[in-house]
């Protein structure tokens, strides 16, 4: 069985930037394992611009910022297997596959790094009454056809869920000829990034119904209509409320979730608000030497992000591979007040490898709000934010002086100011 210093899972924009980021840091024997035709994981069908500000400080494509990915995966010459499909994780790192020229295979990693993606929340994931017609796609899907196949899946659209990709078909399909008659969304707030409803939305007159669900589709053959109701605080659909829409297509873009079946087979701890693993701050989970990474480990809003955090995963990586001692106790980062997760969830104070930088979401829309770092009774940091949105990354760093000093555990919260 061959070994390899490095197996990275997915060869999306978090594999690469894994990649990529394990040769600088001198770890030369890689193999990419990417389930797809070509690298570039979903950024290959997102052919809309804004990707790239803060990685490359310009706006590109998803192509266009996955192409600049390829080259320097290319120029660094890592190894990355195509059309290959990982079936096995196991605890002590070893991974099966298989594909078109070997068959099934076994190897073995000294580290092991999850740059898997996620997946689209399916029609049966809801409670949709009605009969099962052709016609009703997640957005993902409707993307796929359009960009990638020249299909365009419907003329008159209706779409349930208001995150970026359902924003994004929205505007999509509109510029392809399609008449979109309007956007649902469970919540009272919009799950998309407020670009996204301006550009999407606002600047192509289509309606958005917040605190309304899909309750009915009707049609044998072919999608014909939709039931809208609006839904109370409980997000139960209130009686009577009922409006009818004549479409042939509805979309869903009702949520992502990492893609976590082989971290789960492998035994490693989960997170039970993101579904993908608890990692600490060098972005190892709780088996030692599986690193996980990108929307496979918690979903972001932004490409940006995903690299970044990859890059990040690949020095802890590189790091486990120089040195793998144990690093000490640890201190859990817990989520307090209106924040419903935090990555990374654990800090080393007995081992520190610098400023560790915090992601986390918000559980609901704020104008004003301070957030608050504390460690037990000690309030290490506070800042005042402004207009805070769940489907918008926020972000806290602890300075290795303060993560070296701590005795307690760490709570971040965001604690709204009423004016």
């Amino acid at each position: 069985m061959k070994n390899y210093q490095a197996i990275i899972i997915g060869g999306g924009s978090a594999g690469l930037s894994a990649a990529v980021t394990l040769k600088k840091n001198g770890i030369e024997d890689i193999v990419v394992l990417e389930k797809d035709c070509e690298p570039g994981g979903i950024l290959e069908q997102c052919i809309h611009n804004g990707f790239g500000l803060q990685t490359f400080k310009e706006q590109l494509s998803g192509p266009a910022y996955a192409e600049r990915y390829v080259k320097m995966a290319e120029e660094a010459d890592v190894l990355i297997k195509l059309n290959t499909m990982v079936t096995k994780l196991t605890a002590d790192r070893v991974v099966e596959y298989v594909n078109p020229e070997e068959g099934a295979v076994r190897i073995s990693g000294d580290v092991i790094i999850l740059a898997v993606g996620c997946y689209e929340r399916a029609r049966g994931a809801i409670n949709i009454l009605g009969s099962r017609p052709a016609g009703v796609y997640t957005a993902g899907q409707a993307q796929r056809y359009l960009n990638i196949e020249g299909y365009l899946v419907g003329k008159r659209v209706f779409i349930l869920g208001s995150g970026d990709i359902g924003l994004i078909m929205a505007r999509r399909m509109t510029l392809e000829g399609a008449k979109v008659l309007g956007v649902a969304e469970i919540m009272p707030y919009s799950n998309g990034l407020p670009r996204n409803i301006k550009q999407c939305l606002e600047d192509f007159d289509i309606p958005l119904y917040l605190s309304h669900t899909v309750t009915r589709t009707f049609g044998r053959d072919r999608l014909e209509k939709i039931e809208l109701c609006e839904v109370d605080k409980d997000r139960k659909p209130i009686p009577g409320t009922e409006q009818y829409f004549d479409v042939d297509t509805l979309l869903l873009s009702i949520g992502l979730i990492p893609e976590n079946h082989l971290a789960d087979e492998a035994g490693i701890v989960m997170n039970g608000v993101t579904r993908g693993p608890v990692v600490d701050d060098s972005y190892m989970t709780s088996v030692p030497g599986i690193f996980a990474c990108g929307n496979g480990l918690h979903v972001h809003d932004l490409v940006d992000f995903v690299s970044l955090q990859a890059a990040r995963a690949a020095e802890g990586a590189a790091g486990y591979l120089k040195d793998k001692k144990d690093r000490g106790y640890i201190q859990h980062v817990n989520p307090g007040e209106n924040v419903s997760y935090t990555v990374p969830a654990c800090v080393h104070p007995a081992d520190v490898r610098g400023n560790v930088e915090f992601f986390f979401r918000v559980r609901k829309p704020m104008d004003e709000a301070v957030l608050e770092i504390r460690s037990g009774d000690t309030v290490i940091r506070t800042l005042k934010k402004k207009k805070l949105m769940p489907s918008e990354m926020e972000r806290a760093i602890l300075t290795a002086k303060e993560i070296a000093a701590l005795k307690d555990d760490v709570t971040i919260s965001v604690k709204e100011v009423i004016s």
